[in-house]
This record gives C-alpha cells, sequence and structure tokens, in this order.
C-alpha cells in the first residue's frame, strides 16, 4: 500500500514505515503530524485518484529529528574574465517515520449529510428577491438611457434650427453687399455724362 501526499509544497510517494526526508517543518521533535493532501492512493487492490485531492484520506506521521543535508558547493565561473565564485550550502531538513496512510472516521458523517442535502428555503427566498431587485434597477438603466437619447435628439433640432438661421443671415448679408454695389454704378455712368458733356463743348 502506498500514496502520493504534498508535504511542504512537495510531492512524494510513501509507503507503511517509510523514512523520509523532507523540508524542514515548524513541528517538534516527537510530535504526531497529519497530511490531508494525498492526490493518490494504492491499497493493492484498487487506485483512487484524487481531484484534486482525495477527501478524507490522511497520512500520519512522526518528526523523528531535525538536521541539516549533506554540503553542496556551488562554484560560479566566466572565462577570461576573471570571475570565480565558490559558495557552499547545506539544506535544512525534518526527518519523518510514515506510521499510517489510511481513511479519516468523522463521527458526525450523517448530521453532515443531512445538513447538506436540505439548503435553507429561506435563502432561495433572499436570492430571488435579490435577482429581481436587480432586474429592476437594469429597467430603470435603460428609461434613462432613452431620455438621455431623447435630449440629444432634441439638442439636434435645436442645432439644426440655429444653423438653416445662420444661412437665412448669410443670403441676407450677400442681398445687402449687392445693393451696396448697384449705386456705384450710378456713379460711374454720372461720371461717363459728365465727360460727354464735356466733349461736347
Amino acid at each position: 500500500m502506498y500514496a502520493i501526499v504534498e508535504i511542504a509544497g512537495q510531492q512524494f510517494k510513501v509507503a507503511k514505515d517509510q523514512k523520509l526526508f523532507v523540508h524542514r517543518l515548524n513541528e517538534k521533535e516527537g510530535s504526531n503530524i497529519s497530511f490531508d493532501k494525498v492526490y493518490l492512493l494504492d491499497d493493492g487492490k484498487k487506485v483512487t485518484i484524487g481531484a484534486p485531492a482525495i477527501a478524507g484520506t490522511s497520512v500520519q506521521a512522526k518528526v523523528i529529528k531535525h538536521l541539516k543535508g549533506e554540503k553542496v558547493i556551488v562554484f560560479k565561473k566566466k572565462r577570461r574574465k576573471g570571475y570565480r565564485v565558490k559558495n557552499g550550502h547545506r539544506q535544512y531538513l525534518t526527518e519523518l517515520f510514515i506510521e499510517s496512510i489510511g481513511k479519516i472516521v468523522l463521527k458526525n458523517d450523517s448530521k453532515a449529510k443531512d445538513i447538506e442535502e436540505k439548503p435553507n428555503k429561506e435563502s432561495s427566498k433572499k436570492i430571488v428577491a435579490k435577482k429581481e431587485s436587480s432586474k429592476k434597477v437594469v429597467a430603470k438603466k435603460e428609461s434613462s438611457k432613452k431620455v438621455v437619447a431623447k435630449k440629444e435628439s432634441s439638442k439636434k433640432i435645436v442645432a439644426k434650427k440655429e444653423s438653416s438661421k445662420k444661412v437665412v443671415a448669410k443670403k441676407e448679408s450677400s442681398k445687402k453687399v449687392v445693393a451696396k454695389k448697384e449705386p456705384a454704378k450710378k456713379v460711374v455712368a454720372k461720371k461717363d455724362l459728365a465727360k460727354k458733356k464735356s466733349s461736347k463743348k
């Protein structure tokens, strides 16, 4: 029997009575820990896969001791540049002993199922009332949009009237210009008559 379980952000394949090194945990030495994130469970007959974890299944473990891992050398070099750096690292670890793998039996399972099966009628009524109020709000928004559209159309009509008034005013001003030009022609005609009279003399 084995299981795949997540411990300290990493996934491990564990079996009963197995010793395991994981990243440092905050538990004290000799304390018992339970890990609930079991993603796969194989009992020899059936393989159960979680989505993502298997509900009601856990792995029980005991903290044996806290220690440091072996030294790892971290060496960096860039050729032709005179760059060489050498560092060492020792990871903080916790040694675990897997005591058991199995399902958790809850005492009040039947009561929990009854509660899940019978939802509150009052809460469903409140949800329906909220939906109806949101529909009313949407209707009010649409009516306000129509009013805005009417105002915009009336503004356009006013703008058209003003533009037509400007066109009329332009036409009138052009008529005035034409009227001013006509007297100038008469003045020219008077000068011609004066020339003719002077030529006759």
